[in-house]
Order: structure tokens, then sequence, then C-alpha cells
């Protein structure tokens, strides 16, 4: 195992901060929209599945820079990559802001995408090769952490903004409307995270792939505090020996042409976004108008529920690597469904059409409490640990190019469910939708029964097929 002095926590922890800024923008992306969807809707005159689709659209880019994410990285190195999904998200920061029509602003959100779902590969995956075995789920799970925050910082500046403007569809500043500004300042992150990225160490495994023994050495040393460098190279060259890069050969195999653990890990990827958590860190707001809430409510509701969605992840953080990740995950399956069927039950008591919804005493405060339980066990579980494991569980020769099919799958189920909420909304109700969430819950406990095993104190290395 490895073994790691006081001395380099600092810098162990350090580094993976860095890296787990490019969660900052995945989270910061995924809910920007949150606080525009209804001025967007309004300003383009857009009907609910075009406002969908325009919501969407980020996500396809996000699956396809997911899924080439993987391949870069082994060409480039993961510094190169982690610059230009700082890059790509800077101009759709700036184009989006500025967009003047919807196919211009579809554009510049799959521009978005593709730099987001470059960041979400490369950030679980550069951690989980720079971490030492004992830290590795802990600090993994900053990826998620830093997806939470991501996510408080869109939904608070929503609010701050619309606030400013007395509502997201009025003139802020230099007579630019409020919504635009929520796009525009996601540069400020972008800027940052590619500032750090030319600052971090590569990828050990990366070097030792490039033939870069010494730097592989001299990088487990001064930031991992490896006491035996040599031997931890050599032991990565074992595993890399057959290939110096994952190629799709890498992942074949006799399961309807893959590998099997590569399926576990796509069907974990889907079944964490088919329990509904982007449904409402991309709706919340809308969510909650539509069961008559006033907008400030609304913003604030989300701003909350953001709060504690950043605050139970550190249970994750904490307990990850003593608890481990298969207990954690079934516990979170069975707190999600609980909330989950509340927040449904509530929804079915609405009373009203149109835009005279209300839901009566003591319904909405069952729905709120109902959505915030399945925020906190979503956060405190499934959504830091399936970025571990998908991070960790795969043996090395085929671990970027597993880690981006899934993260791949994981957008494109994010897709499917960003694109179908609103038309589901209107057709079929709240209820039936969040009743929809709840079974993929319930299913979600049986598949880490059946599927999943602990890897808790495993080295990478040590990760089998």
């Amino acid at each position: 195992m490895n073994q790691t002095s006081d001395h380099h926590t600092a810098k162990v922890i350090g580094v993976s901060v860095a890296a787990a800024v490019g969660g900052f923008l995945f989270g910061f992306d995924s809910s920007v929209i949150n606080g525009a969807v209804d001025s967007i809707e309004d300003h383009f005159s857009l009907g609910s599945f075009t406002t969908g689709f325009v919501v969407a659209i980020a996500l396809i880019g996000c699956a396809v820079g997911a899924w080439f994410a993987g391949s870069l990285a082994d060409r480039w190195g993961r510094k190169k990559v982690m610059l230009l999904g700082s890059a790509l998200f800077v101009v759709s920061s700036i184009g989006s802001g500025l967009a003047f029509s919807v196919p211009d602003l579809m554009l510049w959100r799959v521009l978005g995408g593709l730099g987001i779902g470059i960041a979400s590969v490369i950030a679980p995956a550069y951690i989980a090769e720079i971490a030492p075995a004992r830290w590795r789920g802990s600090l993994a799970s900053l990826q998620q952490l830093a997806i939470t925050i991501g996510i408080f910082a869109a939904l608070l500046s929503d609010a701050l903004l619309a606030g400013a403007a007395d509502g997201a569809s009025n003139d802020l500043w230099f007579g630019i409307e409020a919504w635009r500004w929520m796009f525009l300042v996601g540069v400020v992150p972008a800027l940052v995270y590619g500032l750090l990225a030319t600052l971090i160490p590569e990828s050990p495994r990366y070097l030792v792939g490039q033939h870069l023994d010494e730097e592989a050495a001299r990088v487990l040393t001064e930031i991992t505090g490896e006491l035996h460098p040599d031997e931890r190279v050599h032991e990565i060259r074992l595993t890399l020996r057959k290939e110096s890069r994952s190629s799709f050969a890498d992942i074949r195999g006799p399961k309807f042409g893959l590998q099997p653990i590569v399926w576990v890990g796509i069907t974990m990827a889907v079944l964490q976004q088919l329990v509904g958590i982007n449904a409402i860190f991309y709706y919340s707001t809308t969510l909650w108008r539509s069961v008559g809430f006033t907008e400030d409510q609304s913003f604030t509701t989300s701003v909350i529920t953001a709060v504690i969605n950043v605050a139970m992840t550190f249970v994750a953080i904490l307990f990850v690597d003593r608890i481990g990740r298969r207990k954690l995950l079934l516990a979170g399956s069975m707190g999600m469904f609980v909330g989950l069927v509340m927040a449904s039950v509530a929804f079915s008591q609405a009373t009203g059409s149109g835009d005279d919804v209300t839901l009566p005493a003591p319904w909405g405060a069952i729905a709120l409490i109902g959505a915030n339980l399945f925020v906190i066990f979503f956060a405190s579980t499934w959504g830091p640990i399936m970025w571990v494991m998908l991070g960790e569980m795969f043996p090395n020769r085929m671990r970027a190019m597993a880690l981006g099919i899934g993260t791949a799958a994981n957008w494109m189920a994010n897709f499917a469910v960003t694109l179908a909420f609103p038309p589901l909304t209107s057709s079929v109700g709240l209820w039936v939708i969040y009743a929809g969430f709840a079974l993929f819950a319930a299913l979600s406990f049986f598949f880490v029964k059946a599927k999943i095993r602990e890897t808790k104190g495993m080295e990478l290395e040590d990760m089998l097929g």
C-alpha cells in the first residue's frame, strides 16, 4: 500500500481540490439555467418541449465530451484536456449570455457541454490516479462536493441577479437582462479552472504510459509522499504493459459487446440520473412556482436545497473510506425512495390548473420535506459515490475508456430526464413523474445488492475486470 507522511497531506488535498474545480463547472453549468428557464421561454416565446430541449441540449455536448475525454487524456495528458474544457466553457458562457436567437443559444450550450463533459471525466480520473488508496474515496468525493458547490453558486448567483434586477427578465447592467448575466458570470470559474490546471502536476499513470518513469516517480514522491516510488512505478508499468493507451478493444467483451464490469459502470451511471436529481436542480424554481410559490420563494427554496446538497456531501467525504461504498449506496437508495414517495404523494394533492395551482396544507410542507429528504440521501451517497466508483472500479488498461463511456451514459440519461420533464409535467403531472423516480430509486437498491462490490482500500493496480 501507499505510505504517505502527514507532511504531504496538504499537497495531495491541494492538487485534488484543483482538479475538482472541474466539478464546480459541472455543477454550475448544470444549474445556472435554472433561474433563466422562465425568462428564456418568455423572451423567445417557446413551448414546453422546446424549452426542455434548450435546457437539455447542453447534455448532448456533455455526453460527446465525456466520450472523447478518455482517449484525449491518454493522448494529450490530463492537464491539457483540463485546459481544453476550461476554454470551451469560457466561450460558451459568453456566447450563451449574448445569444440573440434560439439556434445560437443552443450552439453555445452544446460547446459548454463539451467542456463540462470533458471536466466530468478528467476530474475523477485524475484524483483517483494521484490519491493514495487509503484516502482515495474521500478525495474523489471532492469531485461531487465541487459539483454541489457549483450548483449552490449558480442558484445563489441566479437569485442575487434576479433580485438586483427585480426579476430575471429585467435589465441589470449595461442594458443586459439579468438572465443573460446568469450565464456571463460563468467565465470567472472557467478561467480559475484553467489557471489551476497549469499549476498541478501531471498524473503519474499518464507519465508512466509515456515512458516518463523518472518524472512519475518524482510526482509520487513530492505529492503523495510515496516512500518507494520506483516500486510503485514498476507496479503501474506492469498494469500498462499490454497497451499504453486505452482503446475500445480494452472494453470489448461477451456481454452485448462489452465487458461485464463496463455494463455495471454504465448502469450505475444511468441510475444516478433516473432517480431525478437534475429535475430538481434544473427546474426547481419553475417547479415550485408551478405549485403556487412566488418567484422569490421559489429562488429561496432552490438555494436552501442547494445548501443542503453541499452540506450532506461532507457526510460522504467523512464516511466513504470508513463505512465503504456499497453500504452507503444501499442506505442512499432506501432514503431516496422514501423522499420521492413523499413528494409524489404530496404533488398528487395539488388543486387548480394552469398558472393557478396550489398545494393545500399540509401537502406543501410534505412536498418540501420529501424533496429535501431525497436531496439529503442523494448528496450523501449516490451523488459522490457514483463518481468515486467510476474513477476506481475499472482495471488500469480500460479505466480511461470505460470511465468515458460510463460518464457519457450518465449525461445521456441526464439529457433524457431533462428533455422529458417539462412536457411530462404538463401531460401526466408531477406526482406521476416523482413516482417514476421512486421506482428507479428502488431498482437502484437491488442493483447494488446484486452487482456492486466493495473497493474500499484497494489500490488501482489491484482492480480486476
